[in-house]
């Protein structure tokens, strides 16, 4: 099917590739992604241009004829090239390929190919439109598959067979799932059907890759929309069963507790509201992971999960590695925020004291601020009234906060008396009185009793030397 329906945008790339495909005497089309974010209006800078023919000879043909002279990545494995523009376009060529699969790899081998084998490869009706960079067509919609019908009726649809398409690369039902969330469009009956059908197919599929496809699911609009089909075809059970053993609802004595999986979603797409942050996101997935595990019933209150926030933090540092996500500044800061959580919750149950804010900014430190966001996401009653309640208790924490901030700087301070200054002033070696000196120093200064000043501290520090029978060798 071949309409003139689109038009590309008023950039010197495209005639630039149409010249050098003309003097190379081939045939060159822009495919995939950018054709269909063209058509839904989605700013794209990345443009891939399949040729019939080598695509790394077209790439630097482009590149001797653009302005700024790009250098050209070439990837002789994978047979592809890749150049910028001096604005920042960047352009991915490859010859046509069709690709044929073994059943236990998601590697093609790989062949080269008609423009229709390259269409007959790609994932999704959607992406398997092109336009022709070529002179007597140029600018004209090449749409096989009906993408543009698919993208009117917003629905993710394979271009074969989907069964065939997800079985030979499994990687395709989690980026079916992806672009369902990011784009908002339903999953065609039998191709979500098909991703159902082969779920164990994702087994052969790097974690890398698998999480790398979730975190995109995770930074979407309505996060929770990916994760609903994620848990309905089955994958979820697959790429993180620790999630799933949030779902479903006890009943004992007629008391039930809430779905902790539905809980955490809607928690997730309140974070995704106000804030971008992919490590605070996962800071709303993983906040109540623990729930599971420490549910009790008491015939007094009811379900409980005491602890939940400790243990969930406990296991933050395994579920990362587990995922392949870093281990590093990102996993504390998630690990930090999950231990947290119940925190300012706490405070508005009681009057807030001075001693408790100090706490809660000493322990979170820069993350005060996302903590208070993930808190005030927590709060997913149906009761209209009690949400209003608590987000008011939560502005009169947040400005008790702003208050003791102001006036004791208490947020990442680190006490003036350190360990190496009180083993000179007594003259001692480390040791476990070191440690009781420094912990009983940060308590004065937290519960208000000292301000954290050099002379204040210290002279707490020889009162409190002298109980442990400690005498000063020299005043420092």
């Amino acid at each position: 099917m071949t309409t003139p329906d689109i038009s590309l945008p008023d950039h010197p790339v495209f005639a630039v590739v149409a010249q050098a495909a003309q003097e190379l005497n081939t045939e060159a089309y822009v495919i995939g992604g950018f054709v269909r974010d063209l058509v839904l209006k989605r700013p794209s800078k990345d443009i891939d241009v399949v040729c019939i023919g080598n695509g790394i000879d077209l790439a630097q043909r482009v590149a001797s004829k653009l302005p700024n002279k790009p250098k050209v990545a070439v990837f002789k494995n994978f047979g592809t090239a890749m150049l910028k523009t001096e604005d920042g376009w960047e352009v991915e060529f490859v010859g046509a390929r069709k690709e044929s699969y073994r059943s236990d790899s998601r590697k093609p081998e790989v062949e080269q190919g008609t423009l229709e084998d390259d269409l007959n490869r790609r994932d999704f009706t959607i992406n398997a439109m092109g336009i022709s960079l070529n002179q007597k067509t140029y600018g004209q919609l090449i749409d096989r598959f009906e993408g543009m019908k698919d993208i009117r009726r917003k629905n993710i649809k394979t271009p074969l067979e989907p069964g065939i398409t997800f079985s030979d690369d499994p990687l395709r039902m989690m980026r079916a799932i992806r672009f369902a969330t990011q784009l908002n469009f339903d999953i065609d009956p039998d191709t979500f059907d098909a991703i159902a059908e082969n779920k164990e197919r994702i087994k052969i599929v790097s974690q890398e890759r698998i999480t790398d496809e979730l975190n995109k699911i995770i930074l979407a609009k309505n996060p929770s929309y990916g994760f609903k089909l994620l848990f309905q075809s089955g994958l979820l059970h697959l790429i993180f069963p620790k999630m799933v053993k949030l779902q479903g609802v006890e009943t004992i004595n007629k008391n039930s507790h809430k779905d902790n999986f539905y809980h955490t979603l809607q928690v997730l797409d309140n974070v995704a509201d106000v804030s971008d942050d992919l490590w605070l996101r996962w800071a709303a997935i993983l906040h109540d992971i623990a729930k599971p595990e420490t549910k009790r019933y008491n015939e007094k209150v009811g379900w409980t999960f005491h602890g939940h926030e400790d243990r969930g933090a406990r296991q933050v540092p395994k579920i990362f590695a587990d995922l392949k996500l870093p281990l590093n500044d990102h996993m504390k800061q998630v690990q930090k925020l999950v231990r947290l959580h119940l925190r300012p919750i706490a405070l508005v149950k009681e009057t807030v004291t001075d001693s408790a804010i100090r706490r809660l900014l000493f322990e979170a430190g820069d993350d005060i601020d996302l903590l208070m966001q993930l808190c005030k996401a927590d709060i997913t009653s149906k009761n209209s009234d009690k949400v209003k309640r608590y987000l008011q208790n939560f502005a009169k924490v947040e400005q008790k906060l702003k208050e003791v901030e102001e006036k004791d700087q208490l947020r990442n301070f680190q006490p003036v008396i350190t360990g190496d200054l009180i083993m000179q002033t007594f003259g001692i070696s480390p040791s476990k009185e070191v440690g009781i000196l420094k912990n009983a120093i940060t308590e004065a200064i937290l519960e208000g009793e000292i301000r954290n000043e050099y002379e204040e501290a210290f002279a707490f520090l020889l009162e409190r030397g002298k109980k442990l029978g400690l005498t000063p060798v020299a005043s420092a």
